[in-house]
């Protein structure tokens, strides 16, 4: 069993990550200027309760308002939603287990940080594996909005920032990626694996907003917040399903963009790409590329750290290692991993051009 710290996993939550959980548990949430309001799942059914649940970025902590009339963190509301929602009795250590599990974040593992070899890769983290089966096996649907609202946006404005950072305006145009001015965000629609419309991020360009909510996050329009949960959807998916049954492999980044960059250095006849919007990958998001036919997955995440053996080094190391322990039964997994930090800190293994692309790709790390 992995040691997790509470804190640590805690400091590790986005308030997206807060927002996504509270969706998927049917809080209907919104963001607002001290952080997130909330429906009161923590002592309600979904849908009963009013918007008496505040969560406070600034202390990471929920305040209900009515029937709890208590302050506690999340992993309390972890044990109180489990209680009410699937009647299962959970302690600290199986709320704190389940957060880190579903965002995958790693627990503690003691390693050399100057040996990375291959057999230092092959050390994995034990992992408590008894839901991996079910949840590969499980079936998820999602809500389907209404696509007549992409007919709103302003897509005639050219999205400098984005050409700039090597995406072709070709990519944005088959992604529908627009200018929502109400928002002052560009527009990120969502799909399933079959084209249906089940969601729209925006990449918030105010300055202010974007550190009081994040620079991503879902849309509200008309009183509709098209949001879903992430882990349950791949972003990109729809469009490369077929290359990637056609070659057996698929490549996950992290963010939307990537996927838009790894089009345009190499066409969409040879997109393998997905987005995972995160830094994290779910089973059910392992399960869809299963069905397209992806035998050999590429993890291809941000470099997240500054220097080897920095704690983010660990962090996103472990990470990986999970990862591998998870799904390695299912899929042949290897990582882009930028040991020779080649890139620039928090940046994509695509955002330095198409030939540093492939020299990573081609010394990935294959266990």
């Amino acid at each position: 069993m992995i040691n997790y710290d509470k804190t640590e996993i805690k400091n590790n939550l986005t308030l997206d990550n807060i927002f996504e959980l509270l969706n998927i548990w049917g809080g209907n949430p919104e963001y607002s200027e001290f952080g997130i309001l909330s429906e009161t799942i923590c002592h309600n059914e979904p849908g009963v309760g009013s918007k008496k649940l505040y969560y406070y970025s600034n202390s990471q902590l929920f305040k209900c308002y009515t029937g709890c009339d208590d302050t506690f963190d999340i992993f309390e509301l972890v044990i109180k939603v489990a209680y009410i929602q699937s009647n299962k009795e959970y302690d600290l250590n199986d709320a704190v287990r389940w957060v880190a599990n579903y965002f995958g974040i790693a627990g503690s593992v003691e390693e050399d940080a100057e040996n990375l070899g291959l057999e230092d890769w092959k050390i994995l983290a034990n992992y408590d594996k008894n839901n991996i089966e079910e949840n590969l096996n499980s079936k998820v649907e999602l809500k389907i909005y209404d696509s007549q609202i992409l007919s709103r946006f302003n897509y005639n404005v050219k999205l400098t920032p984005w050409l700039k950072e090597g995406i072709s305006q070709e990519a944005i145009d088959q992604a529908i990626i627009g200018y929502y001015p109400g928002g002052d965000a560009i527009t990120i629609p969502h799909f399933n694996i079959d084209g249906d419309f089940i969601g729209l991020r925006g990449r918030v360009l105010g300055k202010e907003e974007a550190l009081l909510y994040g620079k991503y996050r879902p849309l509200k329009i008309n009183k509709v917040l098209y949001s879903h949960p992430l882990g349950m959807n791949l972003y990109n998916l729809n469009n490369s399903k077929a290359n990637i049954n056609r070659t057996g492999k698929a490549i996950i980044f992290e963010g939307e963009k990537s996927t838009l960059q790894y089009q345009s250095y190499f066409g969409f006849e040879n997109d393998i790409t997905v987005a995972c919007c995160g830094s994290s990958v779910s089973a059910q998001q392992m399960k869809l590329l299963g069905q397209v036919g992806a035998k050999d997955i590429i993890i291809a995440f941000d470099r997240q750290f500054q220097k080897i053996g920095d704690e983010e080094f660990y962090h996103l190391k472990n990470n990986l290692l999970k990862i591998k322990a998870k799904y390695g039964n299912y899929f042949n997994i290897s990582f882009i991993f930028d040991k020779n930090m080649l890139t620039n800190y928090k940046d994509s293994p695509t955002d330095e051009g198409p030939e540093l692309f492939l020299k990573l790709y081609k010394e990935r790390i294959i266990i």
